[in-house]
C-alpha cells in the first residue's frame, strides 16, 4: 500500500506511554485467567463490543465483581504522531477524512471528522475503559476511534492477516462505524435492538451493521485508490485475508470447535469478504444498505 507521500491527519490524540494502570488479574473464586481475559477481549474486539463490558460481565457471572482498574486518563499529544506506525495511521485516518468529505458533500451533507485515540496498555472512553487486548474500536458518545498499534502485530501473528492494507481495512472499518453515526443509522439500530422479540434478532442487527462498515471501507478503499492510487498488487488479498480471519464462523470454532449462526454479531467470513468487496467495487454508499429498507 502506498501511503508515506501523503499527508497525516493532526486529529489524533497520541496517550502512547502514560500508562494508564490496566486490569488486575484476578485468580481464585470468580477470576478469569489471562488466556481466558484474551480470548473475551478478541472476541469482543470481532464483535464491535468494548470487551471491557464483556469481562466485566464474565466477572459478576463467575461471582466476582469486575476487576477493572484503570488510572485516570490525562490527555494525550495531539497532532500527528512522528513514528512511522502512528504516522501509517494518522495518514490512513487522512484518506477516510479526504474521502468522506467529498463523498458527504456530493450528498449534500457536511462530514464532521473523527478522532483517533493512540494507546499502549489501558485508556478511557466515554463509553468505557479501553485495554489492550480489546483490540480497536469506535466509541460514538465521544466520536474517537481507539486504538492500540501493537494490534496490527496481533492481526499479523494471531490471526495470520499481515500487511499494511489490513491494518488499513481495520481502521477504515472503524471510521465506517463513525460514518454510520453520522447518518443516524448507529441510534436508530440500538433503538430497533431495544425492541426486538429476541436475542437472535438483536443480532441480526448488529451484524447488519457490522457488514455494512465492511463495505463502507470497501467504499474508502475504492476512491482512496481513484484519487491517490494507493493499491498495490497483494493489497485487495490482504484485506480480504483479514477480513475472513475475523469472521465470526472462524474465531467461534477457533474458541469452541463450532459455530453458532443466531448468535453471530459481526457476520461470517464470506459475508465480511462480500460486502467489503462490494464496496470496493462500487464506491457507492448507498449500495452499503445491509438493511434493505429505511431504519
Amino acid at each position: 500500500m502506498r501511503w508515506e507521500d501523503f499527508r497525516s491527519s493532526d486529529n489524533v490524540e497520541d496517550r502512547r506511554g502514560q500508562g494508564g494502570g490496566g486490569f488486575r488479574m484476578p485468580g481464585g473464586r470468580g477470576g478469569l485467567g489471562i488466556g481466558t481475559i484474551i480470548v473475551v477481549g478478541l472476541i469482543g474486539w470481532a464483535l464491535g463490543i468494548n470487551p471491557a463490558i464483556l469481562i466485566g460481565g464474565m466477572e459478576a457471572i463467575n461471582g466476582g465483581p469486575p476487576q477493572q482498574q484503570i488510572a485516570p486518563q490525562q490527555a494525550g499529544k495531539p497532532g500527528a504522531p512522528a513514528d512511522q506506525l502512528g504516522r501509517f495511521a494518522a495518514t490512513v485516518l487522512a484518506q477516510t477524512e479526504d474521502v468522506w468529505r467529498e463523498v458527504f458533500r456530493a450528498e449534500g451533507k457536511a462530514y464532521q471528522d473523527p478522532s483517533l485515540v493512540l494507546f499502549s496498555g489501558a485508556t478511557r472512553s466515554a463509553c468505557g475503559g479501553a485495554q489492550s487486548a480489546m483490540g480497536p474500536f469506535y466509541c460514538p458518545l465521544d466520536k474517537k476511534v481507539y486504538l492500540d498499534l501493537s494490534f496490527f502485530q496481533e492481526l499479523q501473528n494471531r490471526f495470520r492477516a499481515p500487511g499494511d492494507f489490513a491494518a488499513a481495512y481495520v481502521i477504515a472499518h472503524e471510521v465506517g462505524h463513525h460514518v454510520q453515526n453520522q447518518l443516524g443509522i448507529l441510534p436508530k439500530v440500538q433503538q430497533a435492538q431495544a425492541q426486538a422479540r429476541s436475542k437472535a434478532e438483536s443480532n441480526d442487527l448488529s451484524v447488519r451493521v457490522e457488514l455494512m462498515a465492511d463495505c463502507l471501507a470497501g467504499v474508502w478503499a475504492h476512491h482512496a485508490d481513484a484519487r491517490y492510487r494507493i493499491l498495490e498488487p497483494g493489497d485487495v488479498e490482504e484485506a480480504l485475508n483479514a477480513a475472513s480471519a475475523i469472521g465470526d464462523d472462524r474465531l467461534q470454532k477457533q474458541a469452541q470447535g463450532f459455530a453458532v449462526p443466531d448468535s453471530f454479531t459481526h457476520g461470517s467470513s464470506q459475508q465480511r469478504q462480500t460486502w467489503f468487496t462490494r464496496g470496493l467495487k462500487l464506491g457507492d454508499m448507498k449500495q452499503c444498505n445491509t438493511f434493505n429498507t429505511q431504519i
